[in-house]
């Protein structure tokens, strides 16, 4: 049944976290996704995907942002259209960002944060940012297309020690393994 696949179609990408405990400043996570072209995955995105944004074709946008993590269940939810995507596009990365105001946090001063990568009722990644405890930034997913046209899933939280305009620039590198 090989070349039957239609690949990943459409994918929702989720953050969640609990809120600051009273008189503490409020912790910000926010999910941002990069696209990169055929002639440059691994260089500059061609746009970016966060609040306040979406792509221009609407083929990724923000279902719900969050800034302090009250709310029930996922507290940031971004959909991706991959399969509507252009062909110009090659790949995709989904990254989570925390915001450093009013002081510095990373991932080990957010209370229970986790992400989630699922396919329809598919779960194709949860984690909960242990591996990367001292980063303030952390890539959760990667989408690439095949040369058949498809998209594949590549997992793994990789991350970065970075603030988020810095680490908008970088979450496309490549990862060494």
């Amino acid at each position: 049944m090989s070349g039957f696949s239609k690949g990943i179609r459409k994918v929702e990408a989720a953050l969640k976290w609990d809120p600051s405990p009273a008189g503490r400043p409020p912790t910000d996570l926010d999910i941002v996704a990069a696209t990169f072209t055929a002639d440059d995955p691994y260089g500059n995105p061609a746009y970016l995907v966060h609040f306040d944004s979406r792509s221009p074709d609407g083929t990724i946008f923000l279902n719900r942002d969050s800034t302090d993590g009250r709310g029930f269940g996922w507290d940031e939810v971004m959909t991706l259209e991959l399969d509507r995507l252009a062909d110009r596009y090659a790949r995709v990365v989904v990254g989570a960002v925390i915001q450093q105001r009013p002081g510095h946090k990373a991932f080990v001063d957010v209370l229970n944060p986790a992400m989630r990568i699922r396919e329809g009722y598919t779960v194709l990644a949860e984690d909960d940012f242990g591996t990367v405890l001292g980063a303030t930034a952390a890539t959760i997913a990667e989408f690439v297309r095949d040369d058949s046209g498809n998209w594949t899933f590549r997992p793994g939280v990789h991350g970065f020690e970075e603030d988020p305009a810095t680490f908008t620039r970088v979450m496309g590198r490549a990862h060494q393994p």
